[in-house]
Formats: C-alpha cells, sequence, structure tokens
C-alpha cells in the first residue's frame, strides 16, 4: 500500500499530473455547483464541442490549440447567453442549435486535413501525463481567477437559477450574470481539456457537482464538498491509470463515477438505501389491515 502511494509521485511527471489534475477538480467541482443549480449540464457539452472548430482553426494555421479552442467557445457562450434571452426559446434549445452547429463546423475544418496528428487527438482524449511545469502554472493560475470570479457572485448565480423573474425584478443583471456563467464553463472547460481532453471533460464539470447535490443543501457546503470531492477523484484516477495502465482522462471519469454511484447509494438524506429504510420504517407503523 505504501508503496502504491508513493511509488507515482517520485516521478516528475507524475508529480505534475497529480498537480494539474487536482487543481481541476477542484476549479471545475465549485463552477459545477453553479452548472448543476441551473440544470444546464447540457451546456457544458456544447461549450466543449463548439471549441473544436477553433481547435481544428488553430492546427490548421499552426497556431496555439487551446487559445483556439478557448476563442471558439467563449464566441459560442456569449451568443448562447444572447440568444437565450428570448424567452420564446429554451435554454436548453438554444445550446442545442449551436452545440449541432459547432461541432458541425469542426468536424468540416478537420475534413480539409489529410491525417489526424497526436496534437489533435490529445485534445479529443486528454494528455495529462504530458503537461509541463508552465501548463501547471498556468492552470493554477487560471483556476484561482476563476474560483474567486465565480464566488464573488456566488448568490447571484444561485438567484438567477432559481428564479429569473423574481432576480430581474429585484435588480440583478440578470443577462450580465448569464454571460459571466458561461465564460467561467467555458474558460475551466478549456483549462480542463489537457487533463481529459474535450470527449469526457462534462463528466469532470458535472459528476463532482451531482454527487454533492446528494449530500446537501446548503450552498458553501456543496461548493466544498464538490471541489474535494473533484479533486481527490482526480487524483484516485491517475493513481488507478498509473498502477493498471490504462487511459488517464478516462481512468478520472470512471472514479468519479464511482465515488457519484456511492453517494447516490449513501447519502444519509437522499440516498437509495436511506429513503428505502424510511419507508420501511414508515409501512412498519401503519396498523395491520389499515
Amino acid at each position: 500500500m505504501i508503496e502504491f502511494l508513493i511509488g507515482p509521485s517520485e516521478l516528475p511527471f507524475m508529480q505534475r499530473a497529480f498537480a494539474v489534475a487536482a487543481v481541476i477538480g477542484l476549479v471545475c467541482g465549485v463552477v459545477g455547483v453553479y452548472v448543476v443549480l441551473r440544470g444546464m449540464a447540457f451546456i457544458g457539452d456544447a461549450v466543449a464541442h463548439s471549441a473544436f472548430p477553433g481547435v481544428a482553426l488553430a492546427y490548421a494555421f499552426e497556431g496555439n490549440l487551446l487559445l483556439g479552442g478557448a476563442a471558439a467557445g467563449i464566441t459560442t457562450a456569449v451568443l448562447i447567453a444572447f440568444v437565450s434571452q428570448n424567452r420564446r426559446l429554451k435554454e436548453d434549445t438554444v445550446i442545442g442549435v449551436f452545440f449541432a452547429f459547432a461541432f458541425g463546423l469542426g468536424i468540416v475544418l478537420v475534413s480539409t486535413r489529410d491525417s489526424w496528428t497526436t496534437d489533435l487527438s490529445s485534445f479529443l482524449f486528454g494528455q495529462v501525463l504530458a503537461v509541463s511545469a508552465a501548463d501547471v502554472w498556468t492552470v493554477a493560475a487560471i483556476g484561482a481567477v476563476l474560483v474567486l470570479f465565480v464566488l464573488m457572485i456566488g448568490k447571484e448565480l444561485v438567484a438567477v437559477s432559481l428564479d429569473r423573474e423574481a432576480a430581474r425584478a429585484a435588480g440583478l443583471p440578470v443577462f450580465r450574470l448569464d454571460l459571466a456563467l458561461y465564460v467561467a464553463v467555458t474558460t475551466t472547460i478549456v483549462m480542463s481539456l489537457e487533463a481529459v481532453g474535450n470527449i469526457l471533460v462534462l463528466a469532470l464539470l458535472i459528476t463532482p457537482a451531482a454527487a454533492e447535490r446528494m449530500l446537501t443543501e446548503r450552498l458553501w457546503a456543496m461548493t466544498l464538498l464538490a471541489s474535494l470531492i473533484g479533486c481527490v477523484g482526480s487524483v484516485a484516477g491517475l493513481y488507478v491509470s498509473y498502477t493498471y495502465d490504462l487511459a488517464a482522462g478516462g481512468s478520472v471519469v470512471v472514479v468519479l463515477t464511482g465515488l457519484f454511484v456511492l453517494t447516490w447509494c449513501l447519502a444519509p438524506r437522499h440516498g437509495l438505501i436511506a429513503k428505502r429504510l424510511r419507508r420501511s420504517d414508515g409501512a412498519t407503523l401503519v396498523p395491520a389491515g389499515r
């Protein structure tokens, strides 16, 4: 057990991977709380895929893939926030329109290239074991700014999530808050692409927040638990990946999903077992024949 815990941490590339995974797990947990409260899990998938055409363009012109993805993702997020203000269209409908368009555009752009390369495939599937020391510091700096930004406007984001019209009547800038959340989600996703890739990034954003939703109703506790689950699950996934020689991004997602299943079953108030016990206790209190 000691060798299992200490062995990977003695390798420089694993040290960098653990650091990046821990930071990304923490940040995704914090931002994911507001995504889950808003009921907009689909936005994560949409933004992740909308970054695809930006990456394809950056690849075609030999530019920075993450910057290209960030530009495309933020552009899409701004468009979604703007079009969603028309209440004739539901938010998930608007997200679906831009999601399909962006991913289709990405496929068209990729089809103009003769072959795939390691750089582009790493965007899709992640390459956390290949991050550099500069990547670690970049992710840490961006992550710190994101967490501070989201926590500063957290109460306003919750107000808009619970009742948009009441928030607007109270004088809250609903459109700007929508835009702020979309940009925060986009930045978080682009920051996480190095770890788990475009395909699996949604799990890192949603699963820790979904797990904590089973455990508490308090906002501060949600934020703390989601960040803890995201951080611990990401690091544990890397341990599993290293030990059994598995894909790092996929291992992280599998471990996080396992933690979610545990909370779904064992949560003291809202878990499956607790609910069945309450039902069985209630049934025993009903007199026979009633």
